[in-house]
């Protein structure tokens, strides 16, 4: 069965609609690709996360200001959508 355009179509995961987007700092860089993030909320100060998409394609270094997609179901984990400026 084809997807929907957009991505949202009725095989997308639910949480997709609820995840929030924040802004941090990466603190250090661990193994398997994922990276430990200082976020600039008061809720949850770390998370571990992993680059997702185009943003995959360049290195990230600690102390580069990021922002990180958290989602719902998990809040100690992100993905990094984007580089800050």
């Amino acid at each position: 069965m084809p997807r929907a355009a957009g991505g949202m179509g009725p095989g997308a995961p639910a949480a997709a609609a609820a995840a929030v987007e924040v802004p941090g700092t990466v603190l250090e860089s661990l193994p398997n690709a994922l990276y430990r993030v200082q976020l600039e909320t008061e809720a949850r100060p770390q998370v571990v996360a992993h680059v997702s998409g185009a943003a995959a394609l360049r290195r990230i270094l600690p102390g580069e200001a990021v922002v990180v997609e958290l989602l719902a179901y998990d809040p100690g984990r992100g993905r990094i959508v984007r580089r800050r400026f």
